[in-house]
């Protein structure tokens, strides 16, 4: 039964936009799996399905590996250029933006970074160390 019904939650959130684990229960109530919550967050534990961005910029599940691929996705399309000074690490977006990509980096979640802030076209990302904020730079220069 278990197996059944961590499939059935990969398909849902392969099939549309589930944005939190009460959409969840409702659609699995609606495919013959009575849940308690307890149980959807451990099955989603179990199958690393995280909250992310998909490509239509909507706040939802999706398995990690799904999230990685987004995360690159939203990137390429947003960020215009990427610099540091010191320990912080400052992203160029194209207007309107930034949100979005601060949203997927957050995704990430490296463990030098302190935390981020987006406005409508600029993310900062505060790391802990000068060196922290050249090598994320690199990294984010690779990916658009």
């Amino acid at each position: 039964m278990k197996k059944k019904r961590q499939a059935e939650i990969l398909s849902l959130i392969k099939e549309r936009p589930i944005e939190n684990q009460e959409m969840l229960i409702e659609a699995l109530a609606k495919r013959g799996y009575k849940v308690t919550q307890a149980t959807v967050s451990r099955d989603m534990s179990e199958l690393n399905i995280e909250k992310g961005i998909n490509a239509e910029g909507i706040n939802c599940y999706s398995q990690a590996a799904q999230n990685k691929k987004n995360f690159d996705t939203i990137f390429q399309q947003a960020i215009i250029s990427v610099d540091h000074a010191m320990n912080i690490v400052c992203i160029k977006c194209h207007s309107g933006l930034a949100n979005a990509a601060c949203a997927a980096f957050d995704i990430m979640n490296p463990n030098y970074v302190v935390g981020t802030i987006a406005g409508d076209d600029t993310v900062f990302i505060l790391v802990r160390t000068e060196n922290d904020a050249k090598t994320l730079c690199e990294k984010l220069k690779k990916m658009f």
